[in-house]
């Protein structure tokens, strides 16, 4: 498969190209088309990048950041939380600091997690991509 962009920049997955026309698929509905070939200029993006590009942004961000249940589990609670202290994470969860850390560092490469200041001890506080994505997971409206 290969990605392909029509005339107005919008990108598809191209599914069969034939004589004058090609089958596309829309990432972001999933519906797929005919497109005159005349108006599809061809990309170097992987197909399932493109396919990805269909989720929202949040929604891939917590996606590629969380591995397991556990992780998830994290980010749903730093989530509900208001601004948690390292400390107070250590404490209340099964995770050892290297693996806590770790995580916590994955949170924030991914920009779901800032860094702030708790009770003067340093802390993690979700961002508004973190919410928006954990609102998506459990199948709220955002």
């Amino acid at each position: 498969m290969q990605t392909v962009r029509d005339d107005d920049g919008k990108r598809y997955v191209l599914v069969k190209r034939s004589g004058d026309s090609s089958r596309v698929r829309d990432p972001a509905t999933g519906e797929e088309r005919y497109l005159p070939n005349d108006d599809l200029t061809f990309e170097g993006v992987s197909p399932l990048v493109a396919a990805a590009s269909g989720v929202a942004d949040p929604v891939r961000r917590a996606v590629t950041a969380v591995h397991d249940e556990r992780s998830l589990g994290l980010l749903v609670e730093l989530v509900d939380r208001d601004a948690v202290s390292v400390v107070a994470l250590l404490d209340a969860y099964d995770l050892c600091e290297s693996d806590l850390h770790g995580l916590l560092g994955e949170f924030r490469a991914a920009g779901l997690l800032t860094e702030t200041t708790v009770h003067g001890e340093r802390g993690y506080a979700a961002t508004e991509a973190a919410r928006e994505a954990v609102d998506a997971l459990r199948g709220g409206s955002k």
